[in-house]
């Protein structure tokens, strides 16, 4: 092996090679437009929310359109009856038991079935990590993850969330514009103009 060695010289050129290819990143954001959000002074005007943040977890409830799916007749669910079945898919699938769901078995006395019924669904927004992978094991659509990030509190008692009992109608920001970067596009697809 050769040992090279450089010049003094040649040592500072190399020195400010490389605090030349440092300084491009650099001068490059430096021109880039930014964008900043004011908040909270546009929360309720102009705050923009990429789709895909996950704020809280919320129940998804049946629509107009889903009730003629063959799925939600079959189990007898009206337009706005949640569609959680008490599997505990969810349950299972959280790493750090952020959700607990109670339920009992009750016959129907039409056919003589037994199903299970929900009797609550706790879910603790302290704890969790929002990973969505209860939203990806749940097998019947039922839980979905919202883009609203105002949650702060100051007992924590007050996140734990009981799903199955309250109605989400939105949050405290339900004039959030969708902005931010897009998964399926890949790249920023912000509409802040």
């Amino acid at each position: 092996m050769e040992d090279k060695k450089q010049s003094y010289f040649g040592e500072v050129g190399s020195a400010l090679k490389t605090l030349a290819t440092g300084l491009k990143v650099t001068m490059k954001e430096y021109f880039t437009p930014k964008t900043t959000e004011q908040y909270p002074e546009n929360r309720k005007t102009t705050l923009h929310v990429a789709k895909r943040h996950r704020g809280r977890l919320v129940f998804k409830r049946v629509t107009e359109d889903e009730v003629n799916d063959p799925q939600i007749q079959k189990r007898g669910l009206k337009v706005g009856d949640y569609k959680c079945t008490a599997c505990t898919m969810c349950e299972r699938a959280c790493p750090n038991d952020t959700i607990k769901i109670t339920s009992h078995m009750e016959t129907d006395p039409e056919t003589g079935r037994k199903k299970k019924v929900l009797d609550d669904y706790q879910y603790d927004l302290g704890d969790c990590m929002f990973c969505e992978l209860c939203v990806n094991a749940c097998n019947f659509d039922a839980i979905e993850f919202v883009n609203d990030f105002e949650n702060s509190v100051f007992d924590r008692s007050k996140l734990v969330l009981h799903l199955d009992k309250e109605k989400y109608q939105g949050g405290s920001l339900p004039n959030i514009i969708d902005g931010g970067a897009d998964w399926s596009v890949g790249t920023f697809n912000s509409k802040t103009k």
